[in-house]
């Protein structure tokens, strides 16, 4: 999937199930008043189109260029039926899914620079470095799965930067100075 590309849209079939080979995808879903709140983020390996129906309530599309193994739902339930050790990786998926929605939903209570932290620290602990993370959204979309406003996000990570916390390497990449302290504001 190309950069910004639909992989499906909120209230489609859920025929098929989908996992990050390369790149990163998105969901989300637009409010009433126009706005976008996604909900997760993908990067390679994470598996995501888990709905418990038959539609999805959410649009997903790849953040930049994205390969995604497709699978069909229904081949996957049907083999599930025989297998223990695949019934049990789909329940671990979705029980997994379950914490990351409820981890989400208590990063919204805090203010700007204990979400900007949280973030950093999630990304983080999906990245192989310990030192440094390459981000592969935009501030935007940092912006709207943190219920922020890209104003803000971009303020808090200048504060982070002159505090000594983190440093810029580029507009995306983002090294831990003081990585304690990044923890310390994620509390």
């Amino acid at each position: 999937f190309a950069r910004n590309t639909e992989v499906y849209g909120e209230d489609e079939p859920a025929e098929y199930l989908y996992q990050v080979i390369s790149g990163a995808v998105r969901t989300y879903r637009m409010l009433d008043d126009g706005r976008r709140q996604i909900s997760a983020f993908y990067l390679p390996g994470d598996i995501f189109g888990v709905e418990a129906d038959d539609v999805h309530l959410s649009s997903a599309e790849a953040v930049n260029d994205a390969q995604v193994l497709v699978v069909k739902r229904s081949s996957v339930l049907a083999r599930a039926e025989h297998d223990k050790d695949l019934t049990r990786q789909l329940w671990t998926l979705m029980v997994c899914e379950l914490q990351r929605v409820q981890k989400h939903s208590l990063v919204l209570i805090k203010n700007a620079e204990e979400r900007i932290a949280g973030f950093l620290l999630e990304m983080a602990g999906r990245s192989t470095s310990n030192s440094a993370i390459e981000l592969p959204m935009s501030r935007q979309d940092i912006a709207d799965y943190l219920g922020l406003t890209i104003e803000t996000v971009s303020r808090t990570i200048t504060q982070l930067v002159q505090s000594g916390v983190i440093v810029l390497e580029t507009s995306r990449r983002i090294a831990f100075r003081n990585r304690a302290a990044l923890s310390r504001l994620n509390a």
